[in-house]
Parts: structure tokens; sequence; C-alpha cells
């Protein structure tokens, strides 16, 4: 008989770490707090007793507190911990730099064209026989409203964005579809890759002179100012923007969707049209949300291609049409009195709002299409 004997090794005390940081201590707030209060009347101080830019000022106490976050945890929890800390304020800090212009933006738009945005006379009135006149007599207080609005301005948009979108998705998912579908890496697809990027660069300025110059020749430079003139500066900017987009979407659907339907036997026109698009509708949707929303506040190829209208017009095939992005520029340029330029600037605030209104709508009509056109899930 036989026993076996098991013996037991117990570490050394010299394996053991001679400092382990505290989780509790080393994630504390409560230094944060003390620092965060240090640097907030630094701040105060530097403002008001030095009398630095406020800016300024917010900056130097914003590294003054990093600084010394980065001390009070490296002495606390070491390194890893403090780089930890410092690098989660450096995010926050560049989410504020990204988000407080944004707001800055949309709260000057707001406060300043909300008044007058929602007058029911700016939404159907148009700019024809409105004089400085006008505005002297609003201005002094003999009439309640301000005459004059953009409804003008507000068909055209709609006529002349819809006029390029209906020109550009084709062409931009159709050629989307032969890149990712059809094209591979052969040359043709490689030389319509390199013309969409260098198109995607092109200054909006060029659009519009290549749309002037166009039906110059074909009408004659004293009719070449219609909107559908605009509709095609508007759409040689939209094309790209489409392109690369559509082309993104389409090609992150898994290749085994593709691969399943036409082991079905069904043909590949018929699995793009009922597989791949359906599968990427909510990404080709975003795609040409975002190719509006590009073009939507163009100005400079619109007052080359149309320039300015006062009164309501929606032939697309005579005559200028106005948009919002162009009564904006006009009223804030040329006011209708130049030594009383606040009912024009009124004007030009309530048009811009009306604008970023319409850019909201398209998002959420993007998403409202995305959703409706998503494919079908079941359990």
């Amino acid at each position: 008989m036989s026993t076996t004997t098991q013996t037991t090794q117990t570490p050394r005390q010299d394996d053991e770490p001679s400092y382990i940081p505290s989780p509790v201590r080393a994630t504390s707030s409560r230094p944060l707090l003390l620092i965060g209060a240090g640097a907030v009347l630094l701040w105060l101080l530097l403002w008001f007793v030095v009398d630095l830019h406020p800016v300024f000022a917010l900056v130097v106490s914003y590294l003054a507190f990093l600084a010394t976050s980065w001390a009070t945890y490296r002495a606390t929890g070491g390194s890893r911990v403090a780089t930890d800390v410092v690098m989660r304020w450096l995010v926050y800090a560049a989410f504020i730099c990204a988000i407080v212009p944004l707001v800055s933006m949309l709260w000057t738009v707001f406060s300043q064209g909300l008044p007058l945005a929602f007058s029911p006379g700016f939404w159907t009135q148009d700019m024809v026989g409105i004089t400085g006149a006008d505005d002297q007599a609003y201005a002094n207080g003999e009439t309640s409203t301000l005459a004059g609005g953009a409804g003008h301005a507000i068909v055209g948009t709609l006529i002349i964005t819809g006029a390029a979108a209906l020109i550009s998705v084709p062409i931009g998912l159709f050629t989307a579809i032969y890149l990712v579908e059809y094209g591979g890496s052969n040359h043709l697809s490689k030389g319509i890759r390199f013309l969409v990027d260098v198109m995607t660069g092109i200054p909006s300025i060029v659009a519009g002179l290549f749309a002037f110059a166009l039906f110059t020749q074909v009408v004659g430079i004293r009719d070449a100012k219609m909107g559908i003139a605009g509709a095609v500066a508007l759409s040689v900017l939209m094309i790209p923007t489409v392109v690369r987009n559509s082309e993104e979407m389409l090609r992150i659907v898994p290749n085994e969707l593709r691969e399943a339907s036409l082991a079905l036997g069904v043909p590949k026109w018929r699995t793009i049209a009922k597989v791949v698009l359906p599968t990427a509708a909510s990404g080709l949707a975003s795609g040409i949300t975002l190719a509006i929303a590009r073009v939507i506040g163009e100005t400079a190829p619109l007052l080359v291609a149309i320039g300015f209208a006062r009164s309501f017009n929606t032939n697309m095939f005579e005559g200028p049409i106005n948009s919002l992005a162009v009564y904006t520029y006009w009223m804030f340029t040329k006011p209708l009195d130049p030594a009383l330029i606040e009912p024009s600037r009124e004007r030009a605030w309530a048009a811009a709002l009306l604008l970023v209104l319409i850019v909201v709508a398209l998002n959420l009509a993007a998403r409202a299409i995305a959703k409706f056109f998503a494919p079908k899930t079941g359990r």
C-alpha cells in the first residue's frame, strides 16, 4: 500500500505586488469635482481680474484642469488611470467644440427668423411692387405687418431641387449599381470612380457656369437663365454624392444574400431589385437626403444659372425662378432701402429658417422611407 503525499506551496512574499491601486480610489470623481471647481475659479480670475478674453481664459483653465487631473490620478492610480481620465475629458471637450457652433447657429436662426417665418403673408406673397417705402412704413409703425414675402422662393426651391433630384438620383443610383454589381475593377469602373472623385471637388460656381454656358448654346444668352438650367447645375453637384454614398451602401450588402438568390435561379437584375436594393434602402435614402441637403442651400450656381426673380414662376423652361438661398443672399446684400436694412434682414433670417426646416423635413422623410422599404424580418 502506497500513499501519496501532496504538498502545497505558498507564494512567497516577494511574488506579491508591492502596490495595488484601489479601483474605487483610482476612478473616484471627488478629485475631479475639486479640480473642476479650481479650474472655474481660475477662469473667473483670468477673465475678470487679469482681463483676458473669456475664450482664451477658458482654454488656459481647461489645460490647467487636464494637467492637474493627470498629476492627481497619476499619484493615486498610476499612469494608465491618469491617461484614461485625461483622454476622456479630451473627448468631452471635442464633443462640446463640435456641438456648440451647431447649437449657436440654430439658436441664432430660430431667434432671428421665428417672428416672421410663420407669418401667413410671408408664405404666400412675393416681392412684386415691394420697395423701400414699404419698409419705411413698417419701421415707422404705419403698418403692423412687413410687406413682401418668400412664397415664390419656397415654390422655386421645391421645383428646382425636385427637378435636380429627378435628374441626379437615377443617374447616380444606376452608376453605383454598375460599379458594384457589374463593373468590378475593370478600366471603365476605375475611370468612372476617378471622374466622380474629381466632380466631388468641383466648386459650385463652376457647375453654375457650366449650366449657363450649356443653355446659352441651346437657347441663346438672352433666354439662358431659366429653372431647368439651375436644376442641371445642382444635378452636377448631386450626382457624385449620390454615386459615392450609394456605392458604399451597396457594398455592405452581404454577398451571401446575392448568392442565395442566384442559386435559386433568380436573374441578376431581379436579385438587385428585390434583394440588394431593399437591403440597402436605409443607407440609400440617407445618401439621397445628404445629396439634396448638399445642394438645397447652394447660392452661387443659381445666381449664375437662373438669376433673381421677384414673382412666382412655375415654368422651368421660361424665365428666372427664385429660391430660398438666393432670396436670403439678395435680402442680406441688397436691402430694399439701403438706409434701413432691418426689414430686409428680417426677411433673410425668416427665409434661412425655412431652409433649415426643409432640410429637417427631408431627413424625417428619408427615415420614414428607409423604414418603409427596409426588408421585413420575422421570427
